[in-house]
């Protein structure tokens, strides 16, 4: 019978953090807004951009949501390009992903990014190849509605008890509760420990050999 096991990428898979601050604080700047308390930033990721704009400007009109959302992709799009972005993979995590994909298991990710970022993170560290299914913000609601969810399970054929997501945010352990998957925190992503076992997670990783044994264990 298939396993699944599904990452999300920033805060997960990714160290993000620096590239996702500095590209929302020049988008509000390009709008010419006060720039968002980087804590504030941080909590947002993992959602949709439109969503994580949302929450970041909950008193503003629709008009400037969408000109920070337009100046982000813009800014973000701009700094890959041109080879700047830095997005390096967590410590260990290559090496547990061929492990994991070399043992029979069906890896995915169900992102907050854009279809194109995931494509593009992937690609850079060379593992996209290692995955199976891939989805992003651009085709479902947001976290932690379980579409995406659904998606990778539907695509794998495996049943939700032989799959497991693992996340950093609380977005993506109400997600897999609402999918009926087992949830895996990290400790090293975005949301605190408490809050990922307070939204569902079975367990919270410290490191990356302690997150294999979690992946490994049985449902």
């Amino acid at each position: 019978m298939s396993r699944l096991a599904i990452f999300d990428c920033d805060g997960t898979l990714v160290d993000g953090q620096a590239a996702v601050c500095e590209t929302m604080e020049r988008a509000f700047g390009a709008i010419g807004s006060p720039p968002p308390d980087r804590n504030a930033i941080r909590r947002t990721v993992g959602l949709s951009l439109p969503l994580a704009v949302r929450q970041l400007m909950m008193d503003a009109g629709e008009v400037d949501r969408l000109r920070v959302i337009e100046a982000y992709k813009d800014i973000f799009r701009e700094t890959r390009l041109s080879g700047h972005l830095r997005e390096p993979l967590y410590d260990g995590m290559r090496e547990l992903l061929e492990t994991l994909s070399a043992d029979g298991w069906l890896l995915g990710v169900a992102t907050g990014k854009s279809d194109r970022g995931l494509h593009a993170c992937l690609e850079t560290h060379e593992v996209k190849h290692l995955f199976a299914t891939l989805h992003g913000a651009d085709r479902y609601p947001s976290k932690p509605h379980p579409a995406m969810l659904e998606a990778a399970l539907a695509e794998t054929g495996v049943e939700a008890g032989q799959a497991v997501m693992i996340g950093d945010t609380s977005f993506d352990m109400e997600m897999a509760q609402a999918a009926g998957v087992r949830a895996i925190g990290v400790a090293w992503g975005y949301h605190e420990p408490r809050e990922l076992l307070h939204t569902g997670a079975s367990a919270v990783a410290e490191t990356m050999a302690q997150l294999e044994e979690l992946i490994r264990a049985p449902a």
